[in-house]
């Protein structure tokens, strides 16, 4: 057993190493100002990032159908965490490459991002919740899972349609593995608080895969994006928006010309 997880360990070390190569493309449409996301997030969001410049990103959202290609759990000041070149580390993270890790919210300023606030959620399982996801700082990243993303660079995957979720979202479920979704899923799962519900049918085939996608390794950014318990907070509109103070360039060339 431990010679087979050694060798997909190292298997996984080298396709991670290809799957963090940078990809090309990306470019953020009107991201929201980054001192505008600090003082609109708060403990126990969860942080949606897109375009993340790697091929192991873009596989997660060609296979999640999403643009949400990674998710971080904002801590804030209160985990005291300490500093990295001045600036606070307020987000606990898994990352490809490094496991979990704290980063400082600047990491993502040049990004375009989605606050998912849990809804109801009391003082004491936030405060839990991240406690949480901060004991778990230095947890390796769970290298199976990029085992099961190599089906995604085959030219044609041998597996059908409604697998290709799955092909994300195996794991090794290992408890000092994570990956970015699962290891936030576990932290509100340790509190109780839900981010999919199951769905309980039996007559219909996509639901009763659904109802499958339930254990925490099998969550996605996505799945904090569409929970009906998380909120979407806009930084832009909740500090205030008034399109009449847009200054616009004025373009009196017509279409085509």
């Amino acid at each position: 057993m431990a010679v087979t997880t050694a060798l997909l360990d190292w298997i996984g070390s080298v396709v991670a190493r290809h799957l963090m190569k940078p990809s090309s493309g990306y470019e953020p449409y009107a991201a929201a100002r980054p001192e505008l996301v600090a003082v609109t997030i708060r403990p126990a969001d969860v942080l949606l990032v897109e375009g993340r410049r790697s091929n192991v990103n873009s596989a997660i959202r060609y296979l999640t159908q999403s643009t949400w290609s990674h998710a971080a759990l904002y801590v804030g000041l209160g985990a005291k965490l300490g500093e990295r070149d001045g600036e606070p580390l307020v987000l606990v993270e898994a990352e490809l490459g490094t496991g979990v890790i704290a980063s400082p919210l600047s990491k993502y300023a040049t990004y375009n991002t989605r606050i998912c606030r849990p809804i109801g959620l009391t003082p004491e399982d936030r405060l839990k919740a991240i406690q949480y996801a901060v004991a778990r700082i230095g947890y390796a990243y769970d290298l199976k899972n990029i085992i099961d993303l190599m089906r995604y660079f085959l030219p044609h995957p041998p597996v059908p349609a409604r697998w290709k979720r799955r092909m994300i979202a195996l794991g090794s479920s290992e408890p000092t593995r994570a990956i970015c979704s699962s290891l936030i899923a576990q932290a509100f799962e340790s509190v109780g608080y839900p981010i999919l519900p199951e769905v309980h049918r039996v007559d219909d085939q996509s639901r009763r895969e659904i109802m499958h996608i339930r254990h925490h390794s099998l969550y996605t950014p996505r799945d904090f994006d569409v929970s009906p318990f998380f909120s979407i907070i806009k930084p832009t509109i909740e500090t205030g928006f008034d399109y009449k103070q847009m200054k616009w360039v004025k373009n009196d060339a017509a279409p085509g010309d």
